[in-house]
Order: structure tokens, then sequence, then C-alpha cells
């Protein structure tokens, strides 16, 4: 299974980005793929064996689904890994630097949908 690996700076302090990944009300109000998307409800059990959950659904009601996990390494303001409910692994590593945070996810890829939409996305 091919891996993807996707990232972004972000102009902010470390904790601020940290904060704004793993506060279920954040979460909400940035986690969307396109404008026509939402994230209305999220929770968090941020620790090792904790879960969190992300209901991502189209605002026109057409479509929705569940993203959801289970912590596997938390390594606090750098490092945090899950496995997502259908097995795939995941990890996302937050590097503090001059310009921001970069964050950086590798994900396995899944079969569903094109690479290019799933860096997308």
């Amino acid at each position: 299974m091919p891996i993807i690996t996707i990232e972004t700076t972000v102009r902010a302090p470390l904790d601020r980005v940290w904060a704004a990944w793993n506060d279920p009300h954040a979460i909400e109000q940035w986690n969307a793929a396109t404008p026509e998307w939402h994230t209305p409800r999220a929770s968090v059990d941020l620790r090792e064996g904790g879960r969190f959950c992300a209901r991502m659904e189209a605002k026109d009601g057409s479509a929705g689904f569940d993203f959801e996990g289970t912590y596997t390494r938390i390594a606090p303001q750098r490092l945090i890994e899950y496995v997502m409910s259908d097995g795939r692994a995941v990890r996302v590593e937050f590097i503090d630097g001059a310009d921001g945070v970069t964050v950086r996810e590798r994900f396995d890829a899944e079969d569903a949908h094109s690479a290019g939409q799933q860096r997308q996305g």
C-alpha cells in the first residue's frame, strides 16, 4: 500500500498549532476538505489508546462520515500516531521552525480515491 505525505506550514506558535489540532471545538472550525463540507462535531481523547472522531458532512446534507481512530503514540507538541478505523496508519509530525510550525502527515493510501484526491482532502 503506497504512503502519502502532505505538509503545510502554519504561521503560529507551536502551542497554538498543537492546541488547534487537538481541541474538538477548534477542529470543528477548521476541519473541512472544501468549503462545501464541515465538521459539526468532534471528540478527542488524546492519550495512547484513546480514540478520536470527527463527523464530516456535506453542508447540503447529501453525504457524511465519521473520521475516527485510536491513538497509538503521543509525543506532546512533536508527534501523533494513530490507526484509523479501517486499519490504516497515520503519523503527524509538528516541526517548529523560524517561519512557523510545519505539520507533516504521512498515511497509508486507501483504494476508493486517487492519491491526488487523498492529498487534496
